[in-house]
């Protein structure tokens, strides 16, 4: 944890012993009584905490905040829904880099089992994003949803912009051919590919078809390659 992210409703309670913030702050970072920390608001500002209270089971802090941290980046990706484990994976490398939404979908050629995961009943996957933020140091979170069809997220795009889609077999062009204009829509299908119905889809919706390459990579990996090209593209790296 390079940021030590506090929810809005936990700064006026002592935070519990056995949270893993609370084990880091005593056993990795050897904070004590009165030692100060790197501290966020999710969402909001940074600052510092200070360590007030040490007690049998709980930690107190007193915080200090500053300004907001600039927004995320205009970079929007659209995810066929993977196996959880690399869902998770997703979460907290895209947050850490910094894009603004994550929209996972059921695709043609995923499983449907995916989404009954308890990754996303659980609330389990808001852990991931700011796991993702604590690593890069900022408090901002993307939006994140799992439960529209490919058809319906298409339709809330922006009108401008760019309207970007990985694909290994139909591509003519590397992601990088042209620098891309912001925002920028990037959607990534599952670990088995398009469909022909999604592939006229995104067509249809003003996406060019683009490749990273000539080898195949994880959909983690690929979300990551493709992420760090754009944003780096778009001067937000």
């Amino acid at each position: 944890m390079n940021l030590i992210l506090f929810e809005p409703d936990e700064l006026q309670r002592p935070l519990p012993i056995e949270d893993p913030r609370a084990r880091h702050l005593l056993t990795v970072l050897r904070r004590g009584l009165g030692d100060r920390f790197d501290a966020g608001l999710i969402d909001g500002p940074r600052g510092k905490g200070t360590l007030l209270k040490v007690g049998g089971s709980t930690l107190e802090f007193a915080f200090e905040w500053g300004v907001q941290p600039p927004a995320l980046a205009p970079l929007r990706l659209l995810i066929g829904l993977p196996r959880p484990q690399t869902a998770r994976k997703i979460l907290a490398e895209a947050t850490a880099l910094g894009v603004c939404a994550i929209d996972f979908f059921p695709a043609a050629r995923g499983e449907p089992g995916y989404a009954q995961s308890t990754l996303w009943s659980s609330g389990e996957w808001r852990r991931h994003l700011i796991a993702g933020a604590e690593q890069a140091f900022c408090t901002r979170l993307p939006a994140v949803r799992w439960t529209l069809e490919l058809r319906a997220l298409l339709t809330e795009l922006p009108a401008d912009g760019s309207r970007l889609a990985l694909d290994n077999y139909e591509a003519s062009y590397p992601l990088t051919a042209n620098p891309p204009a912001p925002p920028v829509s990037l959607a990534i299908g599952p670990e088995r590919g398009w469909s022909a119905e999604e592939r006229s889809l995104l067509r249809e919706a003003g996406f060019s078809l683009h490749h990273l390459g000539p080898r195949v990579l994880r959909t983690e990996t690929a979300v990551v390659a493709a992420s760090t090209l754009l944003l780096s593209a778009l001067g937000r790296l």
